[in-house]
Formats: C-alpha cells, sequence, structure tokens
C-alpha cells in the first residue's frame, strides 16, 4: 500500500518541507496545523482559544480530504506555549473531539509564525 499524500486548499499550504497529511490505507496521519487563515496564511488575531479554533478548523479541512471526519481521530497531540491556556484551548477542542481520541499536550518554547496553539492527529476508518 503505497502512501498518499493530501492536499486541500481549505486548509493552509505548508510552509516547509512536508504534506498536509499522509493518508496510508484505512490510517491518516495530520501534520500539525497552526491558526493559519487558509486564504491569506497569514496567523489569524485572538488568543489561544480563537487560535485553536482556526487550527481545529484547518484540521477538519484535511481530514475531510482525506474522506475522514473528527470521529476517527484516534489519538491529537497538542502543542502549548503556554500552559495557561490548557483550559481555553480545551474548552474549544471538547467542542470538535466529542470521541474523546487519545491526546498527549505538551509546553514548548515556541511554534512556527509566533503561534500559541498547534496540533496533530492521527485518524483510522
Amino acid at each position: 500500500m503505497k502512501p498518499e499524500a493530501i492536499l486541500t486548499p481549505h486548509a493552509p499550504r505548508p510552509i516547509g518541507a512536508y504534506s498536509q497529511a499522509i493518508q496510508c490505507g484505512n490510517e491518516l496521519y495530520c501534520s500539525g496545523q497552526i491558526a493559519l487563515d487558509p486564504q491569506t496564511c497569514e496567523l489569524v488575531d485572538g488568543d489561544a482559544a480563537a487560535q485553536a479554533q482556526r487550527a481545529i478548523e484547518n484540521m477538519g479541512a484535511v481530514l475531510c480530504a482525506a474522506g475522514f471526519e473528527f470521529a476517527n481521530v484516534v489519538k491529537t497531540t497538542i502543542y502549548l506555549v503556554d500552559m495557561k491556556d490548557f483550559a481555553a484551548v480545551n474548552a474549544v477542542y471538547e467542542r470538535y473531539f466529542v470521541s474523546k481520541p487519545a491526546r498527549s499536550t505538551v509546553a514548548v518554547a515556541a511554534l512556527p509564525r509566533g503561534a500559541l496553539i498547534e496540533i496533530d492527529c492521527i485518524a483510522r476508518d
């Protein structure tokens, strides 16, 4: 089974040497999404909750392009610049990931473009 790169215009184009996602059979490995507007590729204004919403919506566009949905997500990783934002980000996260996939949340020193949050995931059909 040959891995297939997923690319959708409904999520920001990659800003480096990577794909938005790689599909291998019934599994999808989504690269990290930050809160870039898909049309302008500029970081959205707002706090960590606003950035979480945009990043998760970007992820949803990638999932959809591959024929998946949030209910197919089995694992996520959230990267936060400030763990004080955990509760606000979690409140946004809970609206999208009602199936409660496995998750890791880690604090990082910095993220691309000055983002406050990044999220990646693995999904299965």
